[in-house]
């Protein structure tokens, strides 16, 4: 006969055998925990962006911390002992008042107001301060939402242990929410980058603004110097259709040869087919200032007026410092925002080496029928714990997408570099076509002044005999060359003007105060009618007035930018730069 142990003493010793193995595995958890703790932050040694003490250091965040790559820049400008150019810094937020043209500054405010590709650059402001407002509410609980159900089940009654009841109900409703902890700086280096691309759009406003009011001021520039070639053209018309008469009534007589009316017609008739030529070029440069003023090509005759001619600069420029570039010109501090923005990216990759820590949660009701639904604390369920998510095995991509952003952080410095590079070139490019546009001009009115008086001259001695047509001829056409080239020279005079203050940055601070504006719009007439929204369906708010007040000159500065001078943080090597800090090579 077998001997059968007792089954209770048996239900004992497996009870005791459980409960000990439950204690030894929470003492092994409590254990092994703070270990795996210690091994997952010793990991910063091990990937791009490095020690714990740097992690430490950043608050928290892995991945490098940003310094704005070092610039190129001249200690001064080619032209700096020219007496005309000046190096003391000047107020650029008007420089168009420097003409002293009414008309022009009514061109500028207008523009300003209602520039169709200036406010598309405001609405990308909108959409990058949106951005950042998805940044920052992922430090928040990421996940957030309501659940309710409602089944009918029905079970197998032809099982092994049948249920007591094949038909039952059941009702839910609740709350679950899931919160991934910032633990390495993953949301943090979002919201940097995020603030630096709002940053970016800012300068991207400011840019759009200066080459704007320069476009608007060499478009006006142009117009009035191809006004200026129609009048001078017109009148060398009026000379020459004289010369021609008397040449034609010279050879009628018997006094002459037929050569001589050929060479008149010859020469009238160049002249007048120059007239269609500076007629299509004024029309397309009023065309472009339509446009730049948010308005239909229209003929803007009336509204300019005639006979101003080409608008006068003054004689000297003040530039600054070619150190001041970075600070003032917003293409230039886009880009360093762009690198900025790049450099958070990178620890953003860096972040996905680490496991992710969540807190996972759930709160609601459960009942069979719905009159029992919410009566708590019965119907109460809810459950609550942490969660740990490490991407491995990824063969090399997570390494790989630091490689990439790291990559792209290099291309944006070395895009910024070069951008400093053709700041100080255009800078340099404006101020001699300044320069010796004036060195030009005076030599071209010397040329015109005795151009003309070689013409008179001439027809003189042509009228009474002493020479026949070809010296007339001749200076004719050198009169109608010179004063045409005259007028060109002057235009550049004002278009190597405006190249220098668009070089410099200069204008984008009207955004700011508006003061010149105002003053401008109380001594002018008001030609212009405002540019209507686009058209939209009744109640659609995309195109409601708002978005394009806050899209251009009615926004804040407080909202516009962080900085109100422009100014950049302080430049630090980016040739061996230590752990934790990035820059480029």
């Amino acid at each position: 006969m077998q001997h059968r142990p007792n089954s209770r003493v048996g239900e004992r010793v497996s009870g005791c055998q459980s409960e000990e193995v439950s204690v030894t595995r929470r003492a092994l958890f409590r254990l092994l925990a703070p270990l795996a703790l210690l091994a997952v932050v010793a990991g910063c040694c091990q990937v791009p962006g490095g020690r714990c003490r740097d992690w430490w250091c950043n608050g928290f965040k892995v991945g490098p911390n940003y310094s704005r790559p070092q610039s190129p820049v001249a200690s001064e400008w080619i032209d700096y002992a020219n007496p005309r150019v000046k190096s003391e810094e000047q107020q650029l937020s008007a420089w168009w008042t420097v003409f002293n043209d009414p008309t022009l500054n009514q061109l500028i405010e207008t523009a300003y107001q209602q520039n169709l590709t200036l406010r598309e650059a405001g609405a990308r402001i909108l959409e990058a301060r949106a951005q950042l407002g998805i940044a920052q509410g992922n430090l928040f609980p990421q996940s957030q939402s309501a659940f309710g159900d409602y089944s009918r089940v029905k079970l197998s009654t032809n099982t092994a242990n049948p249920p007591a009841s094949a038909w039952f109900s059941n009702w839910d409703a609740g709350l679950t929410a899931s919160w991934e902890l910032d633990f390495w700086g993953r949301y943090r280096r979002a919201i940097e980058a995020a603030d630096a691309g709002l940053d970016a759009s800012v300068e991207d406003y400011d840019d759009v603004l200066v080459v704007l009011l320069s476009d608007v001021a060499a478009s006006y520039v142009q117009y009035r110097t191809f006004e200026q070639r129609l009048v001078y053209a017109r009148a060398n018309v009026e000379i020459q259709r004289l010369s021609y008469q008397l040449a034609d009534d010279k050879f009628k007589a018997g006094a002459t040869t037929e050569r001589d009316v050929q060479q008149a017609k010859q020469v009238l008739e160049q002249t007048e087919a120059l007239i269609p030529t500076l007629e299509i070029g004024k029309r397309q440069a009023a065309n472009r200032l339509c446009v730049l003023l948010g308005m239909p090509p229209t003929n803007l005759e009336a509204i300019l007026g005639t006979g101003t001619g080409v608008p006068v600069a003054p004689l000297d420029v003040a530039v600054g410092v070619p150190a001041d570039l970075i600070r003032r010109r917003p293409d230039v501090r886009r880009a360093e925002r762009q690198v900025a923005a790049q450099s958070a990216r990178i620890g953003l990759a860096v972040s996905d080496l680490y496991p992710h820590i969540s807190i996972l949660g759930t709160i609601g009701v459960e009942a069979a029928q719905f009159g029992n639904l919410f009566k708590t604390p019965g119907s109460m369920i809810g459950e609550i714990g942490p969660g740990v998510r490490w991407d491995i095995l990824n063969y090399g991509r997570l390494v790989n997408n630091v490689r990439v952003q790291d990559a792209r952080f290099q291309q944006l410095a070395y895009a910024y570099q070069n951008q400093v590079l053709d700041a100080g070139r255009e800078v340099e490019d404006a101020i001699v076509l300044f320069l010796r546009s004036q060195e030009q001009s005076q030599h071209l009115d010397a040329s015109v002044e005795a151009a003309a008086r070689t013409v008179k001259i001439t027809t003189e001695q042509y009228n009474e005999g002493f020479v026949d047509f070809t010296p007339v001829y001749l200076f004719q056409s050198i009169l109608t060359q010179q004063q045409d080239q005259s007028a060109l020279a002057q235009g550049d005079i004002a278009l190597g003007l405006i190249a220098v203050y668009r070089a410099l940055g200069g204008g984008w601070e009207i955004r700011l105060n508006d003061t010149v504006l105002e003053a401008n719009a109380a001594t002018m007439p008001q030609p212009f009618q405002e540019l209507p929204p686009p058209e939209a369906a009744p109640n659609d708010i995309r195109f409601q007035s708002f978005l394009f007040e806050s899209a251009t000159s009615e926004m804040p500065r407080d909202e516009l930018r962080k900085r109100s001078d422009g100014a950049l943080p302080e430049t630090t090597s980016m040739i061996g730069h230590g752990p934790g800090e990035r820059g480029s090579t």
